[in-house]
């Protein structure tokens, strides 16, 4: 399970290393299950960080006058 002082890049390695036990298709049934849910746990606990990461930002830019923000839209359309 993820702690909850877990900074981003290690959910992001415990994510990765979720993802290659699933896909190695060694897990029972019942493990499967537990290692998705806390993937699932660990995707939504990173999700938050960046939006807590993008306020900060755009509070930090709207502070420093007058700089207008604006959505990120990644280049390839996702």
């Amino acid at each position: 399970m993820a702690d909850a002082d877990q900074g981003f890049d290690a959910i992001l390695v415990r994510l990765r290393e979720v993802v290659q036990k699933l896909e190695s298709g060694e897990l029972s049934l019942e493990q499967s299950l537990a290692v998705y849910e806390e993937g699932v746990q660990l995707a939504r606990k990173g999700q938050q960080m960046l939006a807590s990461a993008e306020k900060r930002v755009e509070i930090l830019v709207s502070a420093s006058g007058g700089v207008e923000t604006a959505p990120f839209d990644e280049p390839n359309g996702t």
